[in-house]
């Protein structure tokens, strides 16, 4: 549970950090990470368009930059994207100079006032400066779809025990999710609907 839902002290570290919407209403927001990767960002988009979701994607800005046909399809989708750095990196191991310009280069393609850090954690400092022109967005209930430990009911699983209202779920387009992705994201969907759940994405 300390990684699928983050406790609330780790939470206190980043106070202007979204973590969980509205606990009273019924909905949710469905979150991707590290695309866009060919075929699997556009197998997720195209799942999304048929049960008529919306979605915020939180996309590395050298994929963007590599896969630009694959950014401009969640775009003009409809979907939110947020930043996620240029090379994914990690805030602790990174001087705050660096990580600075490396989320400004990323900028240079996505163009969103939306951060998440890579990894959920990063320099006190560098959340500082950085959350004078972002809004950070971290999650309630990360899936670990990216674990080579858990099979696609696993994934599955964590769906079903931690959502609640106003969680914020985080998958993950990548090679490294695809095979616990293209199994539980379609089923978490049906599950979350049948539970009377909306789906909303950030204003």
């Amino acid at each position: 549970m300390f990684i699928e839902q983050v406790p609330q002290f780790v939470r206190n570290l980043y106070p202007k950090a979204l973590w969980r919407m509205n606990p009273d209403e019924k909905a949710i927001y469905l979150t991707f990470d590290d695309g866009p990767i060919p075929v699997i960002t556009p197998w997720v988009v195209d799942l999304l368009a048929r049960y008529g979701i919306k979605a915020t994607f939180f996309m590395v800005g050298d994929n963007v930059h590599k896969f630009p046909q694959e950014y401009m399809q969640v775009i003009e989708s409809g979907h939110r994207v947020g930043n996620h750095t240029f090379n994914h990196l990690k805030g602790l191991f990174t001087s705050t100079k660096e990580y600075i310009e490396n989320v400004d280069q990323a900028d240079a393609f996505i163009h969103s006032n939306l951060f998440r850090p890579p990894h959920g954690i990063l320099r006190r400092q560098q959340y500082n400066e950085l959350s004078k022109r972002y809004q950070f967005v971290m999650w309630d209930l990360v899936t670990r779809d990216y674990s080579f430990r858990l099979y696609g009911e696993d994934v599955l699983a964590n769906v079903k025990r931690y959502t609640r209202n106003g969680s914020i779920i985080t998958f993950h387009d990548s090679m490294r999710s695809e095979s616990n992705l293209r199994y539980a994201l379609p089923r978490a969907i049906d599950w979350l609907l049948e539970q009377g759940y909306s789906f909303k994405i950030f204003e």
